[in-house]
């Protein structure tokens, strides 16, 4: 039993260790957002008529979230992708926002799990609320 509980405990902290540790790779997660607004079940897509300078607007608002830093890409190239990690656990969540024209291509999604419940609908809905006002 003993033996068993600390198995448990080694495949926890194993596990947890991943989860913060593993490499993002620019590659897989800097893509382009493509579709129109929908819900998904881990994560959203949001195109928002912004103006011009929706990408360099809502990267401050990114860059000053907590836990968020960028991945790859800049508002120069019209292109961002953030990692926002989880408090407690610290799982990664990855956001593309790309400038195209006046509107603003949003593509929130969570690398582990098949559900998020809703903490990335939450979230971009936060920036996007924070954009408008």
């Amino acid at each position: 039993m003993k033996m068993a509980l600390w198995l448990l405990v080694a495949v926890a902290v194993l596990l947890g260790g991943y989860i913060r540790l593993a490499p993002s790779d620019p590659d897989r997660w800097h893509v382009a957002p493509q579709g129109t607004n929908r819900d998904l079940p881990n994560g959203v897509v949001r195109v928002v008529e912004t103006g011009s300078d929706g990408l360099a607007r809502l990267s401050a608002i990114a860059r000053a979230a907590p836990r968020t830093r960028v991945l790859a890409g800049s508002v120069d190239a019209g292109m961002v992708t953030y990692v926002t990690r989880s408090r407690v656990f610290g799982f990664p969540d990855y956001t593309t926002v790309q400038q195209d024209g006046d509107m603003l291509r949003i593509y929130a999604r969570s690398r582990f799990g098949r559900k998020d419940f809703s903490v990335n609908r939450a979230r971009i809905n936060g920036w996007l609320a924070l954009l408008q006002s």
